[in-house]
């Protein structure tokens, strides 16, 4: 398979192009943020920040997973930047055993209070099965993640949003990395509007398959809310030196300790393994390649590195436990 000399797209990723050089379109199109830009952005940063802190109850609700990315970024916001935060945990049923200690661990260690929101394993067990098996979404919106991972990552959202209106907290924090999201939507403020967009794309299709979870989801009603108390969602790692391997190094000083039982592209779930498999099978491309080409082209990651990760093959006993679990078959 060809790939891009530049980045780690494949030939088989929807709407890429090579030139002469071998370099991808979305390479050539992509314009990579400068210290300057950063520098920018840090200190819009710091002045919000200084804005909100104190003011209310918690200062930052942060979508914890307990992966080292969440975790890093979590750790920046009580340590560097003393903030007051509310870390909430969707447990999806497949949270790595050794990741729930870390999230355990790492909550003590930044002050944070632990919010961890657990449906029965019934409901996640039906969302997944179809996620696995069926055309849940827009092929479009399955270009940077896998259904499985889409349907997960939509709860934990609207968990985050929702809890952030109901507690009246000012900022929501991601632990996206470089790879995941641009750096001119690493501070932006959320609206009923933008919202709406995003029923449509994720929640309405779960929704319609999986009716009893719409209590994890923001309703038509909560849409009516005043734009005005809508949080900012802030990624911080997109303007932060990011380094995959300092940052475990860094937390494992810390206490915080990697799973053994997720693949290369988690470290807290356990189900992944599967949704890579799965999405690869489909689509032919890897579903973590969008990340790793934005990891590189901003200079936080080797490509050999991000080959690696989106071409090698997935652990079949950690593929064929998860597909147990939600009740598939795997040919």
């Amino acid at each position: 398979m060809k790939f891009c000399s530049s980045c780690v797209l494949p030939e088989t990723f929807p709407g890429i192009e090579f030139d002469k050089e071998g370099v991808c379109n979305y390479c050539r199109h992509t314009l990579v943020p400068d210290k300057n830009k950063k520098q920018e952005y840090i200190k819009k940063f710091e002045n919000l920040l200084d804005d909100v802190r104190g003011k209310y109850d918690y200062d930052v609700i942060m979508a914890y997973s307990g992966g080292k990315d969440s975790t890093y970024t979590m750790y920046q916001l009580a340590d560097k930047y003393n903030l007051n935060i509310l870390a909430l945990t969707f447990d999806n049923g497949f949270i790595s055993k050794k990741a729930m200690e870390n999230i355990v661990h790492m909550s003590d260690i930044c002050g944070a209070t632990s919010l961890i929101i657990r449906p029965s394993f019934r409901k996640m067990k039906k969302i997944f099965k179809i996620a696995a098996v069926e055309d849940l979404y827009n092929t479009k919106t399955l270009d940077r993640a896998s259904s499985i991972c889409t349907t997960c990552i939509g709860h934990v959202k609207s968990l985050v949003l929702k809890t952030a209106l109901e507690k009246n907290i000012p900022l929501a924090a991601y632990g996206w990395s470089p790879g995941q999201a641009p750096i001119a939507s690493a501070i932006m403020k959320t609206s009923p509007r933008l919202q709406t967009f995003t029923h449509k794309t994720v929640r309405d299709p779960i929704l319609e398959n999986c009716r009893e979870l719409s209590t994890y989801f923001l309703s038509d009603d909560d849409l009516k809310i005043e734009k005005e108390k809508w949080p900012i969602n802030i990624h911080p790692l997109a303007f932060m030196d990011y380094d995959e391997k300092e940052i475990i190094k860094f937390l494992k000083i810390l206490g915080w300790e990697e799973p053994k039982d997720t693949d290369p592209n988690s470290s807290n779930c356990t189900l992944n393994a599967l949704a890579n498999y799965l999405h690869r099978k489909k689509f032919n491309f890897h579903p973590y390649a969008w990340e790793m080409a934005g990891i590189i082209r901003s200079g936080s990651m080797k490509r050999e590195d991000g080959l690696i990760k989106t071409t090698q093959e997935e652990d079949l006993k950690m593929v064929y436990y998860a597909a147990r679990m939600i009740d598939i078959s795997i040919d």
